[in-house]
């Protein structure tokens, strides 16, 4: 039985990535930070699948993932944990690289020193691009962040690819574009339109305040994402992957498949707030997954209609079950999310 480590195991990605490597066949061990116990992060691993098994640590400690790895032997090693808030990019930028860049060191580090066989994949982000020379993006599209998450994400995602050139690790980093599903949370505007839309059709609110809505992102779903991470780690040779559908949609046009799904018009419910505008963009981020698909053999299977239609079928019947979960979604800093939400 193959063995899989996933860090961050209790975020949108790591939950459906536990599940794709249950069905096929793997034990899955799950890391969850120790001051998580208690909080709703950790009730989000209480809802998992039994069959997983969860592990505090301290990832960013070189001892703990050193114990982490002779303990359980991994085969495979799937590093989702980020520090990933819009509202703690600039308020604590220090503990987003320790985040997002030490610990990918330290478990690239362990896995030399412990085990040279374990195949490792970072969960890389289009916000290494930033202000991006060329669209759409490819995988030798030179790296300009634009903000302290951009800036750790590219740092792991090049000591990544030091250790697979200069220590001989299979490791790969997959650069994720936004991914979104019903299990998003309730700050990221995907989530915010599709709660705000079953809300409102079930006449728990009345309005829904967004920003800009023309700000437009390469959306695709998180269990299409995941599975790409899956297929890195089953080829012969390790390699870096863009992991995106190649085109974009609008806020707008989310707003106009959701409202629609339920038979209403977002024209007569949408408020734009300028509060929730961000900084202007200056360039479109939009990946091009050829070398997936070809190397892979991976390609979307879940169209943006269709993303945005399960999204809110998921809210209504989650609202429906339980009314008391009518609360208005909380406050929204930018129109569009990073694209990892998950948590060490």
């Amino acid at each position: 039985m193959t063995t899989a480590l996933i860090t961050g195991i209790n975020g949108q990605d790591g939950s459906y990535l536990a599940e794709l490597l249950l069905d096929q066949g793997y034990r899955v061990i799950g890391t969850v930070r120790t001051c998580s116990i208690g909080t709703g992060d950790h009730a989000r691993v209480e809802r998992l699948p039994r069959a997983i098994e969860i592990v505090e640590s301290d990832l960013v400690g070189e001892s703990s993932v050193d114990s982490l790895l002779l303990r359980l032997r991994p085969d495979e090693v799937y590093n989702l944990a980020a520090r990933a808030s819009s509202s703690e990019l600039w308020t604590d930028p220090i503990s987003t690289g320790k985040r997002n860049a030490l610990a990918v060191v330290r478990w690239l580090d362990a896995i030399h020193r412990v085990d040279n066989r374990i195949r490792f994949v970072q969960a890389s982000s289009s916000e290494v691009f930033g202000n991006p020379t060329e669209v759409p993006q490819r995988e030798t599209t030179p790296f300009q962040p634009r903000n302290p998450y951009g800036v750790a994400k590219a740092f792991g995602h090049w000591i990544t690819a030091v250790y697979r050139e200069q220590r001989g690790l299979f490791a790969c980093s997959c650069i994720l574009y936004n991914h979104e599903s019903p299990r998003r949370g309730k700050e990221l505007v995907t989530r915010k339109i599709s709660h705000g839309v079953a809300m409102i059709k079930l006449g728990l609110a009345d309005e829904l305040r967004l920003g800009d809505l023309n700000a437009r992102r390469d959306w695709g779903f998180a269990g299409d994402y995941v599975r790409a991470m899956w297929l890195s780690l089953q080829q012969p040779a390790p390699s870096d992957y863009i992991v995106a559908t190649g085109e974009t949609h609008s806020v707008r046009e989310f707003c106009e498949i959701a409202f629609s799904h339920v038979g209403l018009r977002y024209e007569e419910y949408v408020k734009q707030d300028r509060e929730n505008f961000r900084s202007p963009e200056t360039a479109l981020l939009v990946g091009d997954p050829a070398k997936a698909k070809r190397t892979l053999g991976w390609s979307p299977t879940v169209t943006f209609e269709e993303l945005v239609r399960m999204m809110v079928d998921a809210d209504l019947r989650s609202l429906e079950m339980n009314p008391g979960r009518g609360a208005a979604p909380e406050p929204l800093n930018e129109p569009a999310s990073t694209d990892n939400d998950s948590v060490p």
